[in-house]
């Protein structure tokens, strides 16, 4: 190991960084638990409806986009019938067209137009609050009646002023904002799952 390697201290940044997401974990408990569970009220009510769950981010926020999509369509914690939701981060030839052809602001409102239905929910990602396309894709979806949230960090930016439900992440260091943003998601995936199948068993639809 060279001078310039000692990893002696890694150990103590494992420690540092892990009580970093523990303690943000417990601010966005004390501070946002209402505005989450309002997330997934008005999932459930869309998908009672008939809605279809959009979900969009870049990045690391596109990989949460899919990892949320799939949940919903296969399965969170038990087994239950599919979930309608659909990730915008996952068509290359349409990301790619949309990109060539009208820019990368609209890769996602463009989609948004094509198959956005009044009363589903359109759920944006971004660590910043600033993605231009991500916004733009609230925009779209709240030209068309569909629900709309943000689910940001910082101080949320345009998106979190757009989003008709806005979840905020109040920190500025983008992977304890990526961290926080999972569990939000999971738990939002967890509380529509039981609610779909509490309806289920009462012979509802929802």
């Amino acid at each position: 190991m060279s001078a310039t390697d000692d990893r002696t201290g890694w150990p103590a940044l494992v420690r540092d960084r892990l009580i970093e997401g523990a303690r943000a974990h417990e601010r966005m408990a004390a501070e946002r638990a209402g505005v989450v569970a309002e997330v997934a009220a008005r999932i459930v009510a869309s998908i009672s409806a008939g809605g279809t769950v959009l979900i969009c981010g870049n990045g690391g926020s596109a990989a949460e986009s899919q990892h949320i999509a799939a949940e919903f369509t296969g399965r969170f914690l038990v087994n239950r019938r599919p979930l309608p939701a659909l990730a915008l981060t996952t068509d290359t030839s349409a990301l790619t067209a949309i990109g060539n052809d009208y820019g990368f602001d609209l890769v996602f409102a463009r989609q948004v137009e094509a198959i956005g239905r009044r009363g589903d929910v359109l759920i944006g990602i971004s660590t910043s609050g600033a993605s231009a396309n991500v916004i733009a894709a609230v925009e779209a979806a709240r030209a068309r009646g569909i629900v709309t949230v943000a689910v940001t960090g910082g101080d949320g930016g345009a998106l979190g002023r757009l989003a008709d439900v806005h979840v905020n992440v109040p920190l500025a260091s983008t992977p304890r904002v990526q961290e926080v943003q999972l569990s939000v998601l999971h738990v939002i995936c967890e509380l529509v799952e039981q609610a779909c199948i509490a309806s289920e068993e009462k012979g509802g639809r929802g």
